[in-house]
């Protein structure tokens, strides 16, 4: 599978494994982890994406506990996970409102909970999951400064972050931000025409996409012009709506990587089926058609 270098010294594969319902499945044994992960390198899908809030800050140790029973399987991976959020459910259970913190201890805390529970001793990736209107951006860019230079996180980025809200980071850091994880799928994709693609673009810096099938919601019947164009490409190429859908994605020229969570197995070992997807220019557009309800202007 092709590989995207986001910074110097860290590539990701084109396509990342996400793991925020990790908790949902009904086995969250290791060897069930295990078998998942394995699943995805078979496809040289070596990323796995991660946050503490996942599983009501559960996710990680379930992925730790995975990499304490197979240990070799850490030099194979790539680590992101995210922090900032905090919810009351969970270790911070006695909170009395959901708030962003972007504050250095919080950061530093966040990190050293984050490799105690993955069992590992780097992030390669650490991402700021919200943006915090209270960020002091001097402190926050130089605990994320100090962050890589203690080598505790190979590089950083950010979430759902938009143009101006990067811009004013990364102002005051040294480090180079590696990317920005927005929301991008054929019924959430406004970052094409809203600048924030651009934006990446101009930068040369890649960005990754959660939810890129929209939480399901893409492949259910509720959207019928949508479920028709997927499925009419997906039987013209011998694959399934999934891997129309990421193809779509994997398209465009921002080099997008989309971040592809499902527990299934078989849907699993199906992720790289988007690479067979013939997505020249007319088929695209065929599915931006539908997915906007009318034809371009």
């Amino acid at each position: 599978m092709e590989r995207v270098e986001l910074t110097v010294g860290l590539e990701l594969s084109r396509i990342v494994y996400g793991m925020w319902r990790l908790g949902d499945d009904p086995d969250t044994s290791p060897k069930r982890v295990q078998a998942k992960m394995e699943a995805c390198l078979e496809q040289g899908i070596t990323s796995f994406d991660q946050a503490d809030i996942y599983g009501g800050y559960t996710a990680e140790a379930l992925l730790g506990a995975a990499l304490r029973a197979a240990p070799h399987l850490r030099a194979q991976i790539e680590i992101v996970t995210k922090c900032d959020i905090v919810a009351p459910v969970g270790k911070y259970a006695d909170r009395r409102v959901k708030y962003y913190d972007t504050s250095p201890a919080h950061i530093a805390a966040s990190i050293d909970s984050s490799l105690s529970n993955m069992a590992i001793e780097r992030i390669d990736l650490l991402l700021l999951h919200r943006p915090d209107p209270l960020m002091d951006h001097f402190e926050t860019g130089r605990a994320l400064d100090e962050a890589v230079a203690s080598g505790k996180v190979r590089a950083v980025g950010v979430s759902n972050f938009r143009p101006h809200d990067w811009r004013l980071l990364q102002s005051a850091m040294d480090t180079r931000l590696a990317t920005n994880q927005i929301e991008i799928s054929l019924l959430r994709h406004d970052p094409m025409t809203n600048g924030d693609l651009a934006f990446l673009q101009e930068l040369d810096v890649a960005p990754m996409a959660w939810s890129p099938l929209a939480g399901g919601a893409l492949l259910s019947s509720g959207h019928n012009a949508m479920n028709a164009a997927l499925r009419e490409v997906a039987e013209r190429d011998g694959v399934g709506p999934m891997a129309v859908a990421l193809a779509w994605l994997l398209t465009h020229p921002a080099c997008i990587l989309p971040v592809v969570g499902t527990n299934t197995l078989d849907r699993i070992r199906r992720i790289s089926d988007a690479f067979a997807v013939d997505m020249d220019r007319q088929t695209w557009f065929t599915l931006y058609t539908a997915a906007l309800g009318h034809e371009v202007p």
